[in-house]
């Protein structure tokens, strides 16, 4: 299973708990679309994922910018995830970056609203922000890898299942 956040913006740890911190400890995979904000919480992230993919956010210090792209394609189990924090680009913009990146899914955040988009040539996914909601719902996504499809749920941070999707792949 990949676990997939973004937009956490904290200053001194991941603001996990619960259900979502048992979850990113069990993930094969952490995705973070960035805005981790800082590097303390970039290294609690770190601390208790098996293994995580990250981009920085918009928000993130000189030194996380350092450490992370600013963009990346992620490969696990066969399926390709391009992932960004995606501020400055619009949901043409988004899957435009998937197509030329060959993926299956576009992950991005920013704008803290938990949603899928499939735009007919490619699915765009933001988790929304799982500490930091705004005045959105707070979410995460889990994404099962399966050989023809991979199979999507959009949670908040106690395990609520909001919504369900699957990319063919």
């Amino acid at each position: 299973m990949i676990c997939v956040l973004s937009d956490t913006h904290g200053t001194d740890g991941h603001r996990l708990d619960g259900h979502l911190l048992e979850t990113v400890r069990e993930a094969e995979l952490v995705i973070h679309a960035g805005d981790f904000t800082t590097e303390r919480v970039l290294d609690a992230f770190e601390a208790e994922s098996q293994e995580i993919r990250a981009v920085y956010g918009n928000n993130a210090t000189p030194a996380v910018r350092e450490r992370l792209p600013g963009e990346r394609v992620v490969e696990h189990e066969g399926a390709t995830v391009a992932l960004t924090h995606g501020d400055g680009r619009d949901e043409t913009e988004l899957a435009l970056f998937g197509r030329q990146a060959d993926a299956d899914i576009v992950v991005s955040g920013h704008s803290h609203q938990p949603g899928v988009t499939d735009t007919g040539e490619i699915v765009l996914l933001n988790p929304g922000s799982h500490a930091d909601p705004r005045w959105y719902r707070p979410g995460y996504a889990a994404l099962d890898v399966e050989e023809e499809r991979i199979e999507g749920r959009l949670l908040e941070p106690d395990g609520e299942v909001f919504e369900e999707f699957t990319v063919e792949r």
